[in-house]
């Protein structure tokens, strides 16, 4: 099982050597390939073979590039993720838009129910106006009980005053660990032989990572708790280390112990599923451990 995130920040190059990355800097580090899961490209400094980007494509390995700011920026995904993509492109096609409605009232609810136990481990009393926003979520959301439990949760972490727009250390810090996270979903969803442009609640003509966004909402909370731990006043490269670490989170699902990229993997299989055959009880939601 791949585990290892490797991000490469300095002036670096590249390449493959029987089946191992190789890193040449100052020294020269190897990695083998059968070990890591996302390989982060920090620098616009670091030159990669083709080589390497084609064997590390073909074993599935999610490589990310940032930009000028050392922020996320790109990804690299195949054409092709499974040997039936065909096959899964057409179920797609074919998934019922009741039960896409369906399935976004469980997904909203399962996330405020995260934002709740984050707010209750924290001891803030709006955990409770958010249990009640979770028994009133309707199919497809109609009401919006997502956005109005968004505003009282934020409010209740980071402060009345806190806004999603603002230009803080915070939210650069929860818009980095989000795209990681839609990162992984992306790669999991691809793996799978399906395409992330086609959403269940997503449809934004400019977004193709609409079914990506979807799935991740859930996960969301477990990186909001992360940047309020961490009370970030600056944004920078040990920061940035700090919730990359996200990804090795220990989750339960399913009632056992695993990573989160594993977890992301076992959960986006479970609602593929789902989608494919109608059926509710398939779906299994990571649990994060209070």
């Amino acid at each position: 099982m791949s585990w290892r995130i490797v991000v490469v920040s300095t002036t670096s190059k590249l390449d493959l050597q029987l089946n191992y990355l190789v890193i040449r800097n100052e020294k020269i580090l190897k990695i083998h390939l059968s070990e890591i899961h996302t390989l982060i490209i920090e620098s616009t400094a670091i030159s990669l073979t083709s080589a390497l980007l084609n064997e590390m494509i073909k074993r599935k390995i999610k490589i990310i590039f940032c930009d000028e700011k050392r922020n996320p920026s790109s990804e690299l995904l195949p054409y092709y993720g499974s040997h039936d993509t065909s096959l899964k492109i057409r179920l797609q096609l074919k998934w019922k838009n009741d039960y896409m409605q369906e399935l976004w009232q469980e997904i909203v609810k399962e996330k405020i129910r995260n934002q709740r136990n984050n707010l209750k481990e924290l001891n803030c009393d709006a955990w409770e106006m958010l249990e009640k926003y979770i028994s009133q979520v309707e199919s497809n959301d109609k009401t919006n009980r997502e956005g109005h439990a968004a505003k009282v949760y934020f409010n209740s972490l980071f402060g009345n005053e806190f806004s999603r727009s603002l230009d803080i250390s915070i939210n650069k810090g929860l818009n980095y660990g989000y795209s990681l996270i839609l990162s992984a979903f992306n790669k999991e969803i691809v793996s799978c032989g399906y395409l992330t442009t086609l959403g269940i609640f997503h449809d934004n003509i400019y977004n193709q990572f609409n079914l990506s966004c979807d799935l991740m909402e859930p996960i969301r909370p477990f990186v909001d708790k992360l940047i309020f731990n961490l009370k970030l006043e600056k944004f920078e490269t040990e920061e940035k280390l700090k919730i990359l670490n996200i990804l090795n989170k220990e989750v339960v699902i399913d009632g056992r112990r695993h990573f989160l990229t594993n977890a992301i993997k076992i959960y986006c299989k479970s609602v593929l599923d789902s989608l494919d055959e109608n059926d509710i009880s398939l779906i299994r939601f990571p649990k994060d451990e209070l």
